[in-house]
C-alpha cells in the first residue's frame, strides 16, 4: 500500500482551535506530526501584517520547522497560518495547505475550510460547513454524568442548565446584561431548578451579581481554572434544557450537538467608531454578493481585508433549523445532534492526494 502523505499540525496558542485541527486529523486516519508554535510577545496579541513569514516565532520554544517538508499542512488561525504558507514556500510550494476558519491567500491554499461565521466567496478550493468543527467528548460526558449522578438527582425537575459566557467583542455582558438574563430565564423556566454555570471569561461582577441575587431553587456554580469539581460537562449531560448566552459559540454548539432543547439569549452588542465604519465598509465589500468579484477576491485574499466575520449567523441559522429558540419563546423538542462533518472535510482532503 502507498504510504500515507507526511503530515504536519501546525498549531498555536488557542485550545479550541488546535482542537478543531485534531478533528479533521483524526478523521483522516493518517500518522501526523504536532508543531506547536510559540510567538514573539510582541506578535501574541493585535493582528500582524499577514504573509508568509516565520519572522513571528519563537523559534527556540516552537517546534522545529525543517525538512523533510510536509506533503500536508492543517492550520487555524492567523499566526499558524502565516507560518504554514512560509513552509510551503520553503517546501518548493509541494506541501499542500488546508486552513480551517477564515483562510487567507487563497490562491495558494490546497483547501480552505470555511466555518459559518465568515463570508468568504464560493471556489473550487473552499468548503464551506453548516456548522463549527467540535467533537463532543461522549467519554468525558458520560464520567461527568455518573460523577454528579447523586447531586443532580436530587434538584427538582426540570433542571435547566444556564451557560453565561462573557463580554467579548461587540457583545457587553455586565451586570445590566445579567439581569436581563436572569429575568427572562425565570419568566419562562418556571418550577425545577435553574442552576446556573458561569464561565472563564463571565466578568467577576456579574458573578457576585449572580450570587447575591440567587433565589432558593437555583444554583450557582463560580468557575474557577483547574477546577476538578467543575460540574459543567455533569450539567450538560443531566440539564431537560440549556439556555446559552449567545456570546459562546463552543457552549451553543456543546448543548446542540448533545440534541438539548436550547435557548439562546441575546447579549447586547456595543460598536465603538472604528468597528462601524468597519462594518460599514464589510457589508458594502461583501465577497459573497455582487460587486467586482475580481476586485473583491483580490482585496480579502491578497490585499488589507480579512474576510468579514458575523458572529450572530451561527445563532440565527440554528434558531432557522429549529435547533434553537430565542429565550422567552418555548423550547425546541430535543434532537438527535447535530452531523459530524469533519469525515465530509477528510474526504475533501484526500482527494487533493488522489488526483496526483
Amino acid at each position: 500500500t502507498a504510504m500515507p502523505p507526511l503530515t504536519w499540525l501546525v498549531l498555536g496558542d488557542k485550545l479550541g482551535d488546535n482542537a478543531q485541527v485534531e478533528l479533521i486529523a483524526d478523521a483522516l486516519g493518517w500518522p501526523f506530526e504536532r508543531k506547536s508554535l510559540v510567538f514573539l510577545p510582541q506578535f501574541r496579541t493585535g493582528n500582524p501584517r499577514f504573509r508568509p513569514t516565520l519572522s513571528h516565532l519563537d523559534r527556540d520554544l516552537s517546534a522545529a520547522l525543517e525538512a523533510p517538508w510536509p506533503d500536508l499542512i492543517i492550520t487555524i488561525g492567523r499566526r499558524p497560518s502565516m507560518a504554514a504558507l512560509a513552509v510551503r514556500e520553503l517546501s518548493g510550494n509541494r506541501s499542500r495547505v488546508v486552513m480551517i476558519g477564515r483562510p487567507r491567500r487563497l490562491p495558494e491554499l490546497g483547501l480552505g475550510v470555511v466555518t459559518p461565521q465568515y463570508s468568504v466567496p464560493a471556489a473550487d478550493n473552499v468548503m464551506h460547513l453548516d456548522y463549527p468543527l467540535m467533537k463532543i467528548d461522549t467519554d468525558a460526558i458520560l464520567a461527568e454524568k455518573s460523577a454528579h449522578a447523586a447531586s443532580m438527582s436530587r434538584l427538582p425537575r426540570p433542571l435547566t442548565a444556564v451557560l453565561v459566557g462573557g463580554s467579548t467583542s461587540p457583545f457587553v455582558l455586565d451586570v445590566e446584561a445579567a439581569k436581563q438574563l436572569l429575568a427572562q430565564t425565570r419568566k419562562c423556566c418556571v418550577g425545577g431548578t435553574n442552576y446556573l454555570s458561569t464561565s472563564r471569561r463571565t466578568d467577576a461582577a456579574v458573578v457576585d451579581y449572580l450570587a447575591a441575587t440567587l433565589r432558593e431553587d437555583e444554583r450557582l456554580y463560580r468557575w474557577q481554572p483547574d477546577d476538578p469539581d467543575n460540574p459543567y460537562l455533569g450539567l450538560l449531560a443531566h440539564a431537560d434544557r440549556v439556555v446559552v448566552t449567545c456570546d459562546s459559540i463552543s457552549m451553543m454548539m456543546e448543548a446542540a450537538r448533545l440534541g438539548k432543547p436550547l435557548a439562546i439569549f441575546e447579549v447586547p452588542t456595543l460598536f465603538t467608531p472604528s468597528q462601524k465604519t468597519r462594518r460599514r465598509m464589510a457589508r458594502a465589500l461583501d465577497p459573497t454578493v455582487g460587486g467586482n468579484q475580481r476586485f473583491l477576491r483580490w482585496l480579502y485574499t491578497a490585499g488589507p481585508m480579512s474576510f468579514p466575520r458575523d458572529l450572530g449567523r451561527m445563532q440565527r441559522a440554528l434558531v432557522a433549523e429549529g435547533i434553537a429558540v430565542p429565550l422567552g419563546e418555548p423550547f425546541p423538542p430535543p434532537h438527535a445532534g447535530l452531523p459530524d462533518e469533519s469525515q465530509a472535510v477528510a474526504a475533501r482532503i484526500r482527494a487533493l492526494f488522489q488526483s496526483q
